[in-house]
């Protein structure tokens, strides 16, 4: 086996023991569900709903994922328990590839320009900076020149933070006093980027949400400021989501949503939780699409988002 099929299969363990948690909650409340039962009819239906919810997948998405498994079997007439597990997971890929969730195989970037801005959103606590330190440390991998943006200027411990990684994974950080225009500290980082050539630049913002407007606000003026140095900036605005927190994450989603236009999602802190199901319920309720995910406290545990190897991982029988 080579060293990208080596990787390959390090990354999937990786992924199999971060979903762990929550894929022995699901198949359990699974076996309950189905238990003294042959066919899948109404009382396994029902149980079936109370699975997912329970599991953070959300009532919306829950009722959707239950009305497909309604429709197969009205069509197949009778479809055994035994069937439900595949069935369950298909239905979840499908809508996965709905919200184009997972299509990203590698760390490569658009080659028509550079460099490639991805503003950071998330409230505190749920492992935005810590997040931006990963992707950089990724994007560098992959032979990417990055720079990262301080632009939390309001909490002195955001900037040391982002300090701390930049300077653990090898890249420049450009901040200012603490305090100083979020979207002065942009412009500043993006100039320096395009004078250097970079690849792809990180920014850090502030995560308030207690004042709407005033968020609002600041964003659209980041984004301003950075489209007179890169006119396509942002390409990307990335919300850092904690899934550990299941149903708080999906109300945060909405809030940062309500303010500012997200493009993707990364979802935190998901080895340490049973709440594995959030991802499949924002993403489906958003329409946006999940990105990466993170699975550990090292430097290669923030992964790509691959659809097809989460559902198998949530779903993979012992």
């Amino acid at each position: 086996m080579g060293l990208f099929g080596l990787f390959n299969k390090k990354k999937k363990e990786t992924l199999d023991k971060g979903l762990e948690k929550t894929k022995q909650s699901v198949f359990s409340k699974l076996a309950r569900a189905v238990a003294g039962k042959s066919k899948v009819d109404d009382d396994v239906l029902d149980n079936l709903e109370e699975v997912l919810i329970t599991s953070d997948v959300g009532v919306d998405t829950t009722i959707k994922i239950i009305d497909r498994i309604q429709e197969r079997v009205a069509r197949d007439k009778y479809v055994s328990t035994s069937e439900l597990n595949g069935i369950l997971r298909s239905t979840i890929a499908d809508l996965l590839t709905e919200n184009n969730s997972g299509d990203t195989s590698n760390w490569d970037l658009p080659s028509d320009h550079k460099p490639y801005v991805i503003l950071v959103v998330g409230v505190n606590g749920v492992g935005k900076t810590t997040t931006i330190g990963k992707l950089a440390y990724q994007f560098k991998k992959a032979g990417k020149k990055v720079y990262l943006g301080a632009a939390d200027t309001f909490r002195a411990a955001a900037v040391e933070q982002i300090q701390i990684w930049g300077d653990r994974v090898g890249v420049p950080v450009v901040k200012q006093q603490m305090g100083s225009d979020p979207a002065s500290v942009a412009f500043d980082t993006l100039q320096s980027a395009k004078a250097n050539d970079a690849d792809v630049v990180l920014i850090d913002t502030a995560g308030r949400l207690h004042n709407k407007v005033g968020l609002m606000n600041e964003l659209k003026k980041i984004k301003d400021v950075m489209k007179k140095v890169v006119p396509t900036a942002p390409d990307e605005v990335l919300l850092v989501l904690d899934g550990s927190t299941g149903q708080n994450a999906f109300e945060q989603a909405k809030q940062f949503a309500a303010v500012t236009q997200i493009s993707s999602l990364a979802i935190t802190k998901l080895d340490g939780t049973a709440k594995g199901g959030v991802v499949i319920g924002i993403s489906d309720q958003l329409k946006v699409p999940v990105k990466y995910i993170g699975l550990g406290e090292g430097m290669e545990d923030l992964q790509l988002f691959n659809r097809n190897e989460f559902v198998d991982s949530l779903f993979k029988q012992q």
